[in-house]
């Protein structure tokens, strides 16, 4: 953990026990099911866990704020975050139901009491959250529509209420339609090669209507 170390000096020793924990029961599940890809399996702390957690450079989230990982897969970002925000509520959420029952075991190995995981569809869910965070999931227009009316207008956090999307690439065609938005360049604050490209896109509520 020598690289989470390094970026995050005020993780504790028991934080930095269930990261380690939870990249080895990513490792031992992987071989059964594709939970990320195999390819990279073996970077799993660089490239899914310090990845994951990159979003805390962004906000540090208040106690009892509501998330959702949307699209969760093997519980990324939603778990890694979770055990750095334990007073933090989690709901991880994915289509694939095999998926999501190896994640519901590796949360209870962790003991993590903030976090829920279901294989839900986030269509028809009436909960709201606080941010919705994502992983590459889909476009940012269609996530913006399919979460409509899932985010909370009143905000606990220093910043606004709304979509935390994890990204890769040139955003500037895919942003052509969201009016209010930010970047944060991962290689401004991680030197390794994987964040060259790598970058958190934040959109505060795109449902509350905003006087021009």
């Amino acid at each position: 953990m020598n690289v989470i170390k390094k970026y995050f000096p005020q993780i504790d020793d028991n934080q930095i026990m269930k990261l380690s924990l939870f990249e080895k029961l990513i490792k031992d599940w992987n071989k059964k099911i594709n939970l990320v890809s195999r390819k990279d399996v073996e970077n799993f702390q660089l490239n899914h866990i310090l990845h994951s957690l990159s979003i805390s450079k962004l906000i540090s989230f208040s106690p009892k704020t509501n998330i959702l990982d949307l699209g969760t897969g093997g519980g990324l970002p939603g778990i890694p975050l979770a055990i750095i925000f334990p007073q933090a509520e989690f709901h991880l959420i994915d289509r694939k139901e095999k998926k999501i029952k190896v994640v519901n075991k590796i949360v209870n190995e962790l003991k993590l009491t903030n976090v829920k995981a279901d294989s839900s569809d986030v269509k028809y869910m009436n909960t709201k959250y606080d941010f919705i965070l994502n992983r590459a999931v889909s476009s940012t227009e269609n996530i913006i529509r399919i979460c409509n009316n899932k985010i909370n207008s009143n905000s606990v956090n220093k910043i606004q209420n709304g979509i935390i999307c994890l990204k890769g690439g040139d955003l500037k065609i895919e942003l052509n339609k969201v009016k209010d938005f930010k970047i944060l360049n991962l290689n401004e604050i991680f030197s390794e090669p994987f964040f060259e490209t790598k970058k958190i896109l934040y959109i505060p509520n795109p449902y509350i209507r905003k006087d021009n």
